[in-house]
């Protein structure tokens, strides 16, 4: 019975030493928290690239995450189930959402959010924006090169700033690179009609205008799938959008949230909060940019003549407004 004793005793101690050398870290996973923007997961544009990023941060830094859709605009009752659900942060996608997000955020001064298009004031609110003007230059240049009738135009999906930022980008780089092009907008004054966004391009085209670009969402796939129907060039956005019409889209506006998610999760896994109040991102940091150029073959001038731009741009040599009349 001694010996019995005596073993047990030195079990305990052995257990009680590995416990010493090798402690057991106990700490929680960071999980976030997303409310889409009105169009919603599966609009392979903004919100598919947010999501994106997001599983990127899941595989590689094995932060949680999940999110909620809002598809009637009940965008406050969606951000009051993500602060119960107690995220180390929240995202809110779009424009559309930052007046519910600031109400949710005053409520809750403890609760890190995160606003992504859009610039907010409030104390616990970080404000993720984009230099869409920059990238949205370069396509003007394209449009410019492409057109044979010396017109082009542009759809937005609202009539915000935020969707001034890819129209005036896109004037100011068409007419640097061609000064007496005419460029056309309209506003469909939704992102989610494709026939809305295909009419807009059908009388577009019926005025000779022969390069369409779109910041519409689901609208602007209507003017795509109408561009291709009726012979002319388009442009997509947000995304690499060559697949939806593979004869017509020359390029797409790329505007890397998908990058901009996985940072922020990334600074969150580091450092337990993100510390900046505002970030933006352009040319320079990847933010923005163009996809691969297909269907028409430039030119080795046109192609060096876009890539001083884009060096110009970064450089602050040439520098795009977000808004017309503030050129520089």
């Amino acid at each position: 019975m001694k010996k019995l004793m005596i073993g047990f005793c030195l079990i305990a101690l052995l257990l009680a030493g590995c416990s010493i050398t090798q402690p057991e870290k106990a700490q929680d996973d960071y999980k976030i928290g997303i409310l889409l923007s009105d169009a919603g997961l599966g609009d392979e544009s903004f919100n598919d690239s947010a999501f994106k990023g997001l599983e990127k941060a899941r595989d590689e830094l094995g932060i949680l995450f999940d999110y909620k859709e809002a598809p009637d605009g009940n965008y406050e009752e969606k951000l009051e189930e993500l602060v119960a659900e107690k995220y180390n942060i929240i995202i809110g996608l779009g424009f559309s959402v930052q007046e519910a997000l600031e109400k949710t955020a005053k409520k809750y001064p403890d609760q890190q959010f995160v606003l992504i298009d859009g610039q907010s004031d409030v104390a616990n609110i970080t404000s993720i924006t984009f230099k869409e003007q920059e990238g949205s230059f370069l396509l003007g240049m394209v449009a410019a090169m492409t057109s044979k009738t010396g017109k082009i135009g542009f759809i937005g999906g609202a009539d915000v700033p935020v969707i001034h930022h890819f129209e005036n980008g896109f004037i100011e780089g068409a007419k640097y690179y061609n000064p007496n092009i005419e460029i056309i907008s309209e506003y469909a004054g939704s992102f989610d009609d494709t026939d809305a966004g295909a009419a807009i391009a059908e009388r577009y085209i019926k005025n000779k205008v022969d390069f369409i670009y779109h910041a519409a969402g689901f609208t602007g796939f209507g003017a795509i799938k109408k561009a291709e129907e009726m012979g002319i060039y388009a442009a997509g956005v947000d995304i690499d959008q060559f697949y939806i019409a593979e004869k017509t889209v020359v390029t797409s506006m790329l505007k890397n949230v998908d990058q901009a998610v996985f940072k922020m999760a990334k600074t969150l896994d580091e450092e337990g909060k993100i510390p900046e109040k505002s970030l933006s991102f352009g040319l320079a940091d990847n933010g923005v940019g163009l996809a691969d150029i297909r269907v028409i073959n430039f030119t080795p001038e046109q192609q060096a003549a876009l890539e001083k731009a884009k060096e110009d741009i970064v450089s602050g040599k040439i520098k795009v407004s977000a808004e017309k009349g503030n050129s520089q």
